[in-house]
């Protein structure tokens, strides 16, 4: 059996804020690049436009029948796995530390900068 590798690196400036919303079963979750749960709550309270960031996920495609065309539609996307925020938190409290979240992980941890590159993250 074949192995086959799905990552995605971003590193960049976040193009707009992010929207947190809440599954039916009460599961916070962000858009554009999609991120769930912790990870989600986080980008809500750490991430606005213009924020510096790193994203590791995979590309996750889905597909589904328009209602009113019958057309079948596809979404692809980014679903994040981990997140590093490269900049402190500018509206104060945050000092000089950068909260790092990897979804497997029920608390934040704290890690230093990288090279920041500027693009745009489609948050």
């Amino acid at each position: 059996m074949s192995k086959s590798i799905n990552k995605v690196i971003l590193v960049g400036n976040v193009g707009k804020d992010p929207e947190v919303r809440y599954s039916q079963s009460g599961t916070p979750v962000a858009n554009s690049i999609v991120a769930w749960k912790r990870l989600a709550e986080i980008v809500g309270e750490y991430v606005s436009k213009g924020s510096k960031l790193y994203v590791e996920g995979k590309i996750q495609t889905s597909s589904w029948k328009d209602r009113q065309s019958g057309e079948r539609k596809y979404r692809t996307e980014i679903v994040a796995r981990d997140l590093l925020l490269l900049c402190p938190r500018e509206n104060g409290g945050g000092g000089h530390q950068r909260p790092r979240h990897n979804e497997n992980q029920d608390q934040p941890s704290r890690a230093g900068s990288g090279e920041i590159v500027d693009q745009n993250i489609p948050f």
